[in-house]
């Protein structure tokens, strides 16, 4: 799945492309991916036959971002929430050339689209918008305004955005020092700082010199300024690299993410320690893999 600098890249390379455009027609070929978010969805006419008229004649107005979800308002107030999960991909084709294109990579998307993967269609004025999912994790849910999507209650336990002034060293210390839970277990919940998966959340401790299976009110002041200062480094470090090219993530000019680059521990399990020269351990937690310097890190 991709992580924040993964999304926040796709989002500032499709802004150019699509924002200012009116969708002139929309086709759902999956209901179940407009129809709701969860594991187990039924997919629903109605919603499919929402989904469709409710989009047509839209004119995009901007693109934001929250987490990992991506959420495209339009002049009316509408408001579509998109979120990849494992396989989800965004390409926009205009004149045959495609112009956009990321997430999952699809091979026959390549050469090919529509594909047996393009479960939905968005005409634009210029160009065409496809959303194609090989597993069908993802969705795209329509809401007739954003107070409406509030009222969901998607967004009610995310933390702060790492990107965002509000992500101050006081508010991350206050989200930590009293929880017993292991520091990475916190880090990855999105409660305290939004985001943050497995990668960033390694290559974060790593280059603070925690250790992530540390109690998070067993860190001390020092180190959780030393933390907060990194998550910021390395997730704005990430965006502008194009974030990461793990998991064939690609971003929406085609081009993959070089952050991948800047990997101190991060799919290096067994390998030397880039700083000390120890061997990496490797370990799971929550059941994700998760790799740490025994000797760098405390």
């Amino acid at each position: 799945m991709p992580e924040l600098p993964e999304v926040e890249s796709l989002r500032r390379s499709l802004v150019p492309h699509v924002v200012g455009q009116t969708i002139q027609s929309v086709e759902v070929h999956k209901p179940k991916l407009v129809s709701s978010k969860g594991t187990s969805r039924r997919p629903s006419s109605s919603k499919k036959k929402k989904f469709e008229r409710g989009l047509t004649q839209e004119t995009i107005k901007q693109i934001d971002r929250k987490a990992k979800n991506l959420i495209i308002h339009f002049e009316s107030g509408k408001v579509l929430l998109i979120h990849l999960k494992m396989t989800g991909q965004l390409v926009y084709q205009e004149d045959g050339e495609r112009l956009a294109l990321g997430g999952h990579p699809i091979e026959v998307s390549e050469h090919e689209l529509p594909n047996k993967h393009s479960h939905i269609i968005f005409e634009l004025e210029r160009g065409t918008l496809f959303y194609n999912d090989v597993r069908m994790f993802g969705y795209l849910l329509l809401y007739d305004s954003w107070d409406d999507l509030a009222a969901e209650q998607h967004f009610d336990n995310l933390g702060v955005d790492p990107l965002a002034e509000e992500f101050t060293l006081e508010h991350f210390r206050n989200g930590l020092k009293d929880r017993k839970a292991k520091l990475k277990t916190v880090l990855m919940n999105q409660e305290v700082v939004t985001g943050l998966g497995n990668i960033y959340a390694d290559e974060a401790c790593f280059a603070a010199g925690v250790r992530p299976d540390r109690a998070c009110n067993s860190l001390s002041d020092e180190e959780l300024a030393k933390l907060h200062a990194e998550i910021q480094r390395i997730i704005q470090t990430a965006v502008e690299q194009g974030g990461s090219s793990v998991a064939n993530y690609i971003m929406a000019d085609g081009s993959r993410g070089t952050y991948a680059r800047e990997h101190k521990v991060y799919g290096r399990g067994g390998k030397e320690c880039l700083v000390c020269g120890n061997q990496l351990a490797k370990t799971t937690m929550n059941n994700r893999t998760t790799v740490l310097c025994l000797h760098c890190q405390q």
